[in-house]
């Protein structure tokens, strides 16, 4: 299928590249390593990426501006993105063929061409792999975007989703000039608020007997601590750090009123659960949507049930 793609990439003088929504550093860098990496073999070709400009992740890249002329005649590619609600940026439908490459569940099958890994750690890993055989050259920049996305999916390679074939990956993008320890310093660096609210979350961590634990950041608590929901994502794994904690919800409460989920688990499956609340996602980190502190209960209790 990687040659079905690249025929495309070819076919067309116009690329326009979508991720998801609420982008963390594996959509940015699959979806801008693409394009730095068809920019490199077709210098000819129009690359645009396109989304929302997250404040905190401005290090990794920067979006593009792109009209709605731009998608006439144009190849869309969607990485990253498991279903056609998360992809940021609705014009995506309007291209003239479409391409989802991803590594999440394939539980929304969309695009004329689908490809879907998952058993790759990241879509940047997918990305990689897609060029190394396809035989496409990687400039430094398209290197630095997808070892970025691979070391932020597989939580600088802790993660079980972490196999030899990423790590060879990794390796190879290493052999490019780009500031390898910098790059990992801000990875793993957060501001003085973000340390604040991580102290927050280890006193209010509500942990039971059977290792789910849980915490509730209301709209009142990332005001006092001036985060954003965004920033919040710096303290999913806090939980995972202690012994006795097998399984966690991170309950955010957005301005409308409904909480974002972050599930995490460090064995057992929770994607399950997550696709039982207007969510998904890989089988040990999930994503949900609640719409009252009744069914934050209910997840809750739905974690605890997994060690009945």
């Amino acid at each position: 299928m990687f040659q079905e793609i690249l025929a495309q990439i070819q076919n067309y003088h116009t690329i326009i590249i979508h991720r998801h929504m609420k982008p963390d550093p594996d959509a940015l860098g699959s979806q801008v390593g693409l394009k730095e990496i068809i920019k490199h073999n077709f210098p000819d070709k129009r690359v645009l990426a396109t989304g929302y400009n997250e404040p905190s992740l401005s290090w990794v890249a920067q979006m593009d501006e792109v009209a709605d002329s731009d998608y006439k005649d144009a190849l869309v590619i969607v990485t990253d993105t498991a279903n056609t609600p998360r992809i940021d940026d609705k014009r995506y439908t309007k291209g003239a063929f479409l391409i989802k490459m991803d590594h999440h569940p394939n539980d929304d099958v969309y695009g004329d061409i689908c490809y879907v890994d998952t058993t790759a750690s990241s879509a940047s890993e997918i990305i990689c792999d897609f060029a190394q055989t396809v035989g496409l050259g990687l400039s430094d920049e398209a290197a630095r975007l997808l070892y970025t996305g691979i070391v932020g999916d597989t939580g600088r390679f802790l993660y079980p989703a972490t196999t030899c074939k990423t790590l060879a990956i990794a390796s190879f993008l290493r052999q490019f000039q780009f500031d390898f320890a910098a790059l990992s310093r801000r990875m793993d660096s957060f501001s003085l608020k973000v340390a604040k609210l991580q102290s927050y979350v280890f006193d209010h961590l509500e942990i039971d007997p059977t290792g789910a634990a849980r915490v509730l950041l209301t709209q009142e608590t990332l005001k006092h601590f001036d985060v954003t929901d965004a920033e919040t994502a710096a303290i999913v794994g806090v939980p995972g750090k202690i012994d006795s904690v097998e399984t966690w919800a991170i309950f955010v409460e957005q301005a409308d009123g409904h909480y974002r989920v972050r599930l995490r688990s460090k064995e057992k499956v929770i994607n399950t659960i997550a696709k039982r609340h207007d969510g998904g996602g890989h089988p040990l980190a999930s994503g949900a949507n609640s719409y009252s502190l009744a069914e934050n209960e209910q997840i809750f209790q739905e974690l605890k049930d997994l060690f009945a």
